[in-house]
């Protein structure tokens, strides 16, 4: 089992380089599954339902939120129908949407959940307990568990990965937006990665203006954050190989595709 995993798709620069990067990313690594973070897709906070059905027109199985899922009021609309799309589960009860979804890869399923962190970020449930609770219920049909941890802080996903070691095939870190170098299989058979990085603007702040961005620092002032539409561009990804019948990870590989990194066939 091969989980392809897109790293947090920013404004159109970031949904350009899904539609250009994604049948090569395949046709090279064969994924059997394919997971993006499209909670900054539309104008780099939320998502629209015409993102939603262009990434599965693109060959996503599965669409992962995290704290902008909501910024786009639109969502309320169709979120509860989108069977592809996956919230963080810590959100409060009531929320519309769902925590974590079932995944048909040819005879197996595969579970993929979205958890929000609390730390420098909303107060939300405690992920680890949410966690705890749709494993138990996820391993009544499968033992391949996705997390997607959308989280600020290194070691409060540090501290979920080594919670989990062992229960899940696989957590990765999103949100920050800056790809790390820290790749790795826990001992128990988890796969692990503090953050896949961002897909979209490559010259600026995390995705934004770097202009307001520093003018956001040197000021303390507000300023409006843009996501600009032309300059160099970026894809960042993670590939992460499963035995099925154990539901352990067996690698995982980063994927950077910018200018400075250049896709090689």
């Amino acid at each position: 089992m091969r989980i392809l995993f897109v790293g947090d798709v920013v404004g159109s620069p970031g949904r350009d380089m899904v539609t250009e990067y994604m049948p090569k990313i395949k046709q090279k690594y064969h994924p059997n599954l394919t997971i993006i973070n499209g909670e900054n897709a539309a104008s780099g906070k939320g998502i629209t339902q015409k993102i939603y059905q262009q990434f599965m027109e693109s060959g996503a199985q599965a669409i992962t939120l995290g704290n902008h899922a909501w910024d786009k009021r639109e969502i309320f609309d169709f979120i509860d129908d989108a069977n592809n799309m996956v919230r963080p589960a810590n959100f409060p009860e009531g929320t519309p949407g769902k925590g974590m979804s079932f995944m048909k890869v040819n005879d197996r399923e595969v579970a993929v959940i979205n958890l929000q962190g609390r730390t420098f970020m909303s107060p939300l449930e405690d992920p680890f307990k949410v966690a705890d609770e749709l494993i138990e219920e996820a391993k009544k049909r499968t033992n391949i568990i996705f997390v997607d941890f959308h989280a600020e802080a290194t070691s409060e996903k540090l501290a979920l990965a080594w919670y989990l070691n062992g229960r899940v095939s696989a957590i990765v870190g999103t949100h920050t937006h800056v790809q790390t170098a820290d790749e790795r299989i826990l001992p128990n058979g988890t796969a692990y990665i503090t953050d896949v990085g961002m897909t979209g603007p490559y010259d600026e702040i995390l995705g934004t203006d770097k202009e307001a961005v520093i003018k956001k620092f040197q000021t303390s002032l507000p300023v409006r954050f843009e996501i600009p539409k032309k300059g160099r561009t970026q894809l960042s990804a993670c590939l992460i190989d499963i035995d099925k019948e154990s539901g352990r990870a067996t690698s995982v590989k980063r994927i950077l595709i910018n200018d400075d990194h250049p896709f090689l066939d």
